[in-house]
């Protein structure tokens, strides 16, 4: 068999880039296609206590552990299966369990920093930057944060003005010279996103043709 097909959707925090991710994802039979979060791979920080855990800039590259990330792409790319981990973002830490993922012809790769990191990039087939405007962003992290994962209005905008906003302005914009495809408005752009299913799809057609 032919090996899987990476495609990375990356933008900044709010973007509407796991948006992307779920049409194209629902548009194929599940035994075609799998997502792998880089969300999944921050980095376990038992040794920390939970006050020091809570000031993690996870807005930064260093959060994330890229090494086991990569590694876990590479396995999968070799049609093997991998134990993917789990992040708890209430307590800010890696959980001890894991998930036993599959590999399958499309691997859809979402994350922030995935078009940062050279190693990263060197993976992917297709690159996809999701470009939203920063207002409606900030209000998307504001409504996911209060809602997902246990935050209050303030600690979501302090941390926006202090970590997200800085590290999007110095890492996630500048990598966006590296995408094949810039969807603007994402999630909403319907138009940008049918095309990127139907290219997927014959993508699919012509693995099992062969």
């Amino acid at each position: 068999m032919s090996k899987p097909v990476l495609i990375g959707i990356t933008g900044g925090t709010g973007s509407g880039k796991s948006t992307v991710a779920q049409a194209i994802f629902k548009s194929l039979p599940q035994e075609n296609i799998l997502i792998i979060e880089q969300d999944s791979y921050y980095k376990d920080q038992s040794h920390l206590s939970f006050d020091e855990r809570t000031k993690t800039n996870y807005d930064h590259p260093l959060a994330f552990d890229n090494d086991l990330f990569i590694e876990h792409l590479k396995q999968l790319i070799n049609k093997e299966t991998i134990q993917k981990p789990i992040y708890d973002f209430e307590k800010h830490n890696r959980k001890e369990e894991t998930i036993n993922v599959v590999s399958k012809d499309i691997i859809i790769v979402e994350g922030i920093m995935i078009l940062e990191n050279e190693r990263i990039r060197d993976l992917l087939d297709i690159k996809i930057y999701v470009d939203t405007d920063s207002d409606v962003r900030i209000i998307r992290r504001i409504l996911r944060d209060i809602r997902d994962r246990g935050r209050t209005l303030d600690s979501v905008i302090d941390q926006y003005l202090t970590t997200v906003r800085p590290a999007h302005l110095q890492f996630i914009e500048p990598a966006k010279r590296y995408a094949d495809l810039i969807i603007p408005e994402g999630g909403f752009n319907k138009v940008a996103i049918d095309l990127m299913v139907t290219k997927v799809k014959s993508i699919v057609r012509e693995k099992q043709s062969k």
